[in-house]
């Protein structure tokens, strides 16, 4: 980018010679460099520490540049910041010092021990044995969250300026025993939108509809619908979509090695097929872009 907002060490930015289609592309929580002062606090093994991580869903969309299309990638791990968070969500018992007093201490998420600074991995499992200094958990919001997010607001902006419209895809992964709540579906893929908030309720149908002419097994919203940086950049409204996509690991994956399977190509050529012809509708469709969402 002509910008340095996005020159930096703890995160990448994989740029097409030129951007060709509205869309912009978000890996968040595959990033797997751990820093060795982060691995001496934690309590946990090298293998432990990475239950969180969206295991290679960064090379799962690596093809996203071929069809004309930005993709950041975080290469820090969740574990050990989580930019798919408020900026300030975080749990006033994993820390020595007071907060500062617009963090937010009560959320959900902080409750889950799954702020901004986590406090566990999946799996429940504590990942520090004592408590951080708040500078820490401060420092790591000012120089990776604030960084991370003024470059990812730089590409949603220079895409909406180019095309009068910009799709956020934030590209995630999901347990593969997650089930939907209520039935015995183990769904491949969930396509979020906020209940559909985030993104015109045609998008979200159209995403569902591509991947089951695919084959696959497909949810919306549930258990899944997004997280902050969905609900952050949507706003269908001002034609500014974000679909969060979760991938069941289990069809790619060995969940306790972590070794990919013989499918991965495979499945990445599947979700290349899937959003190319997702871009397809969006330049046929473009009208079904500006409705307002459900």
């Amino acid at each position: 980018m002509a910008d340095d907002v996005c020159e930096t060490d703890l995160f990448e930015v994989r740029e097409p010679k030129t951007q060709r289609i509205p869309f912009v592309f978000n890996s968040p929580h595959s990033g797997r460099v751990y820093p060795a002062d982060f691995l001496r606090q934690s309590r946990l093994d090298a293998m432990s520490i990475r239950r969180s991580e969206d295991h290679y869903v960064d090379e799962l969309f690596h093809f996203v540049t071929d069809l004309g299309a930005p993709l950041l990638m975080a290469h820090f791990p969740r574990a050990f910041l989580d930019v798919n968070r408020e900026p300030y969500e975080l749990d006033p018992r994993m820390f020595d010092g007071p907060l500062p007093p617009h963090a937010n201490i009560s959320s959900m998420r902080v409750a889950g021990g799954l702020g901004t600074v986590p406090r566990l991995v999946a799996e429940n499992m504590e990942i520090y044995g004592r408590r951080l200094p708040v500078d820490e958990a401060l420092t790591r919001i000012e120089q990776i969250y604030k960084p991370y997010h003024a470059c990812l607001r730089r590409l949603i902006a220079r895409t909406h300026v180019q095309f009068g419209l910009s799709v956020l895809i934030d590209c995630h992964s999901m347990p593969g025993n997650i089930r939907v709540a209520g039935s015995s579906q183990r769904p491949d893929f969930i396509i979020g939108d906020r209940y559909g908030t985030s993104a015109s309720a045609e998008l979200s149908r159209t995403a569902v509809a591509l991947l089951e002419d695919l084959g696959f097994s497909v949810a919306r919203n549930k258990p899944y619908a997004g997280g902050f940086i969905t609900e952050h950049y949507g706003r269908p409204a001002r034609g500014l979509h974000a679909l969060q996509i979760e991938i069941n690991r289990g069809l790619y994956v060995d969940e306790t090695s972590l070794r990919k399977k013989p499918g991965f190509a495979e499945l990445a050529l599947a979700i290349a097929t899937f959003l190319s012809g997702l871009a397809t509708h969006v330049e046929a469709y473009p009208e079904t872009t500006a409705l307002a969402a459900e």
